[in-house]
């Protein structure tokens, strides 16, 4: 029924030969999760052999973003939405005056910083920012009593320029971290009504 021949029984690996190739491929691998996986992915270096290859920074800056994600997630599941709805406002004035202002903000490698503009709900303000060196990670949002964290959008960019429309009452601005391996500096300019730009982190 079957075309195709079987092997000879002395062309099949031995039992020995299977074990040592087993034994062999068992060894590789763990070899590679020492080298390669573990920096990579967690940051930890046995070897050294992560940190030539830049595998090492890399691993700490992905457990970093984690950490940071998990911190974020646990921020805005800790205010409820009663106490949202419930909370009063951010005393902010409604008449804010129209200003520009200019900021630069250093930063070193790893480094964070945060820019805050104190906004009445629907004013909005034009904005512009440059990073001197490379790339820089940002998150644009706000957040007011009872509402910890409000996204307008994050990423990772050199520059960026565009309209901040406050949807509440509260603080609305940017957060930057530098995770270019150089130090960096922001160079932030606003105009728009808001009463208070302020460093806040």
């Amino acid at each position: 029924m079957f075309n195709a021949n079987r092997p000879a029984r002395s062309d099949l690996p031995s039992t020995s030969q299977l074990l040592k190739s087993t034994g062999l491929a068992m060894i590789i691998a763990s070899g590679l999760l020492v080298a390669v996986v573990l920096p990579a992915e967690y940051g930890v270096d046995p070897t050294r052999i992560g940190s030539v290859f830049g595998l090492t920074e890399m691993g700490r800056i992905k457990r970093q973003l984690a950490a940071e994600a998990e911190a974020e997630a646990a921020t805005t599941a800790s205010a409820p939405a009663s106490e949202a709805a419930s909370a009063p406002p951010a005393p902010v004035p409604t008449n804010a005056a129209q200003r520009s202002d200019e900021l630069l903000v250093n930063l070193a490698p790893d480094e964070a910083a945060e820019i805050k503009l104190t906004m009445s709900a629907g004013a909005t303000a034009r904005y512009s920012w440059s990073s001197t060196g490379g790339k820089v990670n940002f998150d644009m949002h706000a957040d007011r009593p009872g509402v910890k964290y409000h996204p307008y959008g994050k990423g990772s960019a050199k520059e960026a320029q565009g309209e901040l429309k406050a949807a509440f009452d509260g603080k609305h601005g940017w957060f930057w971290r530098n995770r270019s391996g150089a130090p960096v500096t922001v160079i932030l300019k606003t105009s728009g009504a808001y009463s208070q730009i302020k460093r806040v982190a």
